[in-house]
């Protein structure tokens, strides 16, 4: 198609094209003609508004159940400057003996003194989305049995396993 200045030519070129790749055409008779195509409702522009906070069993990118803390060791918990006291790998263990162990786990670092943990999931990315243990994980850990021992939960720093790990933060022992 070609441009010009005066574009009426064109508009007339392209109807008569128009008018010979439709001259055979015939409506369908056992069909109901389609109605007018209606015009989408325009939504409001959406206002800016604070999202709110995770779900304290939410594994999602940057989980964090922070709540309890001060800012400072918060920050220091989720960019893992914490020193790790313990480590915790899941990797390969069903849904029960993952659960069993995790709950042995913290309850020995806890009578033990050891506050900062690192559970290692994995990231379980397959077909069906994200792993079971990185989902049940953090659902575990706040059960009534191991709540009451963890202070505070973060998804863990690349180098300690990124998305398939947490830092645990447990209370002090009383």
């Amino acid at each position: 198609m070609t441009v010009t200045a005066s574009g009426g030519a064109d508009r007339r070129n392209e109807r008569a094209l128009w008018l010979e790749a439709v001259r055979d055409v015939a409506p369908l008779r056992d069909r109901a003609r389609p109605g007018p195509i209606p015009a989408r409702p325009v939504a409001p522009p959406e206002k800016p508004s604070v999202a709110p906070p995770l779900p304290a069993a939410s594994a999602g990118p940057g989980f964090a159940r922070l709540a309890d803390l001060d800012r400072a060791t918060a920050e220091r918990l989720k960019r893992g400057r914490r020193a790790v006291e313990a480590q915790l790998d899941l990797h390969g263990l069903t849904q029960p003996e993952a659960h069993r162990r995790l709950t042995e786990f913290v309850e020995s670092c806890y009578r033990d003194g050891r506050r900062c943990l690192l559970i290692v999931t994995g990231r379980g990315l397959g077909p069906d989305g994200p792993g079971v243990l990185k989902a049940s994980v953090p659902r575990w850990l706040t059960e009534t049995s191991l709540r009451q021992r963890v202070l505070a939960v973060a998804t863990a720093q690349p180098r300690h396993g990124g998305a398939g790990a947490l830092y645990v933060l447990l209370r002090r022992r009383r």
